[in-house]
């Protein structure tokens, strides 16, 4: 049976992540807190952040972005897209 997590995100008790997605204090809390569910949707929508943002995953810079993005997405008012975000459209 898989753990359960009273999740931080969708607000409802569902099987926590396998792993702990960061070695450091906000991974401990996304794994006690957060559903595998929704570090699920946290990749999809980090994508576009890093996509937007043009994040260089590689420097400490972008890392300390991408782990304030998480913390807000998770546990804050949620992470934010750039104001002149516009989604692309879809291809007929």
């Amino acid at each position: 049976m898989p753990r359960m997590v009273k999740c931080a995100k969708l607000g409802k008790e569902l099987p926590g992540m396998g792993y702990k997605p960061f070695d450091n204090e906000l991974g401990k809390r996304i794994y006690d807190n957060v559903s595998a569910e929704a570090w699920k949707m946290w990749l999809e929508f980090s994508k576009m952040i890093v996509n937007e943002y043009r994040v260089d995953l590689t420097s400490a810079q972008g890392q300390a972005l991408m782990l304030e993005q998480a913390e807000k997405y998770f546990f804050g008012e949620g992470a934010q897209l750039p104001p002149d975000y516009v989604p692309q459209q879809a291809k007929r």
